[in-house]
């Protein structure tokens, strides 16, 4: 069965319905390169700012 099957369709939308909700993440989780990349991005801005404050 494909996956844009109407049937398919109609049973995410019925778990996207019974889904809990849930905070956002507040923290960029794994190790894949780009998370690793965003991270150091992030820590640069951090740094920079506590420089010139």
């Amino acid at each position: 069965m494909s996956k844009t099957s109407l049937k398919n369709i109609q049973k995410q939308k019925k778990k996207a319905r019974r889904m809990i909700g849930r905070p956002p993440q507040t923290r960029i989780q794994g190790n894949t390169p780009a998370v690793r990349r965003r991270l150091k991005k992030l820590s640069g801005i951090a740094r920079a700012k506590t420089a010139a404050a």
